[in-house]
């Protein structure tokens, strides 16, 4: 009753001169509440740019998370709306809300088992996206129900009749298949209307779980069934709590059928979803608490920046089709199509993604942009020293896992840009002769545009500002010394020409690929003569002291650095050194090169032909080494080898 008066309700306050006090004193709190969570909706729906539609969906799933019925009510206001779509003027206007009702309403139907209401938002908002594509499935169906007559009606009754031959009292009702449902499936399997199994489906209902199962066996029995058709929600239940047995059958008259096979229940929940679970006295009450993806999606919420991101990672989330996979205790985990060992660690724990080393796919270590199958049992790898890769952005789909990276990432990278930005004005000053103390900062603040302190270090650990920029904003009689004796300065202390030396900055902690990168073009390694560049919006990139690229930039002193390795001799982090081979073009003698670079513990990143001819052939190998002085040893040791000509470290 509380959620019919919401609808009824639904736009007073948002249409006429009601308050949402006024409907709590005649109707109760919790109809307010409901209310008051649809019409702050609808008010931001009027202005639907991209960051506005992204705020009311936000808006949206909070009053949702609260109460689900918030999303019943909204959801039948959108399919009204979409069946009064026409009476729209503005082509635009009547596009937009059909590509929302399609990405964003149509989703969270099928997520709340809502499969009616789901088909018919998504055909009207196909009939205005693509009219041309619809109007073709509807020609193409209208031709076979000429050709056929009642031929659905016919394989109904001929399906019941195989069912009661097996002893099996059951309701057996058919029908066809949407026209965006054809449409979609058409495009994602890349087949032709004719190509389509499934085009007609059934629905067989019966009193009991077990008797589904017979029925599966009778259908089987009786029909040849499609191979690689059968799908069983009645044992892992869809994540909106569908459950039936699927399989797709050659069927009376030669047809190709889908067989959907559940109980009463089953198919109430498969019509009306979250409502239908009040009917049955045995469920617990509905809430959107108990509701896993909107967990999540309320966790994307907290982790995105922005609500435009947040509404790119939620359409990630929802708009999926579905593998199964399971934990080594058997707990199920549903993922969309494509994900990987990431998406799974995360969709257990947002911690067990955040620490994830490597994983094990049906018992065999597997890499981690492996895609996940149905029914792979995939048990995590962990380790505490782990953190999330920004590369893994590129290889995970679910928004969860993006959303966590992205976070991650975000406050990574701001760390290591604070704390590289405070080395290099720290050292800018002490080079001049002051103190980079945070009261003498704070007065150059609004000269140089930032908000606090923090925000100074971040912008010139980025690169946005130099050190010199701040030294002159604080200190602006230092300016006297122009570039070239800026340049002559960095000479000294690099060469060690002056009386006095500066410390340079040790790049020790600052994470490769975020604040830190090292150039292509010279490949340094711990050992080698290192300069930093400063780059904007990059942080620093490391080359080595005679790197050709350098005297490119012979003319913007303020961006070089000094900088020097200080890693831990312990625990040494392994670079990539380049060589050079020519090897004799004889059987053993790519295998004697590999060798030799394993027994000196050596790692082969990348190998590449670089030419070859009838006697040699010259490869270009990537090793993942400690130091220069590993890679010497490497060196030396296939120079030892009778089937190396030659071998020399190279840059770029």
């Amino acid at each position: 009753a509380a959620t019919v008066a919401t609808a009824l309700l639904h736009d007073t306050v948002e249409d006429t001169l009601a308050t949402i006090e006024e409907i709590d004193t005649q109707f109760g709190a919790e109809i307010a509440r409901l209310v008051d969570g649809v019409t702050k909706l609808s008010k931001l729906e009027l202005h639907s740019d991209r960051a506005r539609q992204a705020e009311n969906f936000r808006k949206f799933l909070l009053a949702m998370s609260s109460d689900i019925r918030v999303l019943l009510v909204k959801l039948a206001d959108r399919l009204h709306n979409m069946r009064t779509l026409s009476y729209v003027r503005d082509p635009a206007r009547r596009r937009r809300t059909a590509l929302e009702t399609m990405e964003i309403y149509a989703p969270l139907a099928e997520r709340i088992g809502m499969q009616k209401l789901k088909e018919d938002l998504e055909d009207l908002a196909f009939a205005e996206i693509n009219p041309e594509a619809r109007a073709s499935v509807m020609r193409r169906l209208d031709f076979l129900r000429q050709r056929g007559g009642d031929l659905v009606g016919r394989i109904a009754v001929r399906l019941a009749e195989t069912l009661r031959a097996g002893g099996l009292d059951a309701e057996v009702m058919g029908r066809e298949k949407q026209p965006y449902s054809i449409w979609r499936k058409m495009e994602r399997k890349n087949i032709s209307f004719e190509q389509l199994s499934d085009i007609m489906a059934f629905r067989v209902i019966l009193p009991d779980v077990p008797q589904c199962y017979l029925a599966l066996g009778v259908a089987h029995g009786a029909y040849p069934m499609i191979p690689g058709r059968f799908k069983d929600f009645i044992s892992t239940p869809k994540p909106n709590n569908y459950r039936a047995v699927h399989t797709t059958v050659i069927g009376p008259e030669r047809q190709r059928i889908e067989v959907q096979i559940c109980t009463r229940e089953m198919f109430d929940v498969a019509e009306f979803g979250v409502a239908a679970h009040w009917q049955y006295k045995q469920h617990e009450p509905t809430d959107g608490s108990q509701y896993r993806w909107l967990r999540e999606l309320l966790e994307i919420l907290e982790n995105a920046p922005s609500v435009e991101e947040f509404l790119e990672n939620t359409k990630l989330e929802m708009f999926q089709d579905q593998v199964f996979c399971f934990t080594p205790k058997g707990d199920l985990i549903v993922l969309p199509q494509g994900a990987t060992p990431i998406d799974f660690a995360y969709a257990v724990h947002t911690n067990v993604g955040d620490t994830c080393v490597g994983a094990r796919v049906n018992g065999r270590l597997a890499p981690l942009r492996t895609q996940l199958q149905n029914g792979d049992q995939v048990e995590i790898v962990r380790s505490k020293a782990q953190t999330p890769s920004p590369t893994w952005e590129n290889i995970v789909v679910t928004g969860k896992a993006r959303a966590a990276i992205r976070r991650f990432v975000r406050s990574e990278t701001r760390t290591q840009y604070h704390d590289l930005g405070k080395q290099i004005l720290e050292k800018t000053f002490r080079e001049a002769g002051h103190e980079a103390t945070e009261a003498a900062l704070a007065t150059a603040l609004t000269k140089l545009q930032q908000r606090a302190v923090p925000d100074l270090f971040v912008a010139v650990g980025e690169g946005l500002l130099s050190g010199r920029q701040v030294l002159d904003a604080v200190h602006p009689s230092d300016r006297a010394l122009g570039r070239a004796g800026r340049m002559l300065s960095f000479v000294r202390s690099r060469t060690r020409f002056g009386r006095t030396v500066n410390e340079p900055i040790p790049i020790k902690g600052l994470i490769p690929g975020v604040a830190l990168h090292f150039a292509e073009c010279c490949y340094p390694l711990p050992g080698d003569r290192i300069v930093g560049i400063q780059t904007s919006g990059k942080g620093v990139t490391v080359h080595t002291i005679d790197c050709e690229t350098l005297e490119t930039m012979s003319d913007a002193p303020e961006r070089w650095i000094d900088v020097a390795w200080d890693g831990d001799p312990s625990r040494p982090d392994l670079r990539v050194g380049r060589i050079l081979a020519v090897v004799a073009n004889q059987p053993g003698s790519l295998s004697a090169v590999t060798t030799a670079i394993a027994k000196h513990h050596g790692n082969i990143s990348n190998l590449k032909i670089a030419s070859r001819s009838v006697d040699f052939f010259e490869f270009l190998i990537d090793i993942d080494v400690q130091d220069v002085k590993h890679l010497t040893l490497i060196i030396a040791a296939l120079r030892a080898e009778p089937t190396v000509a030659s071998v020399k470290r190279v840059r770029g």
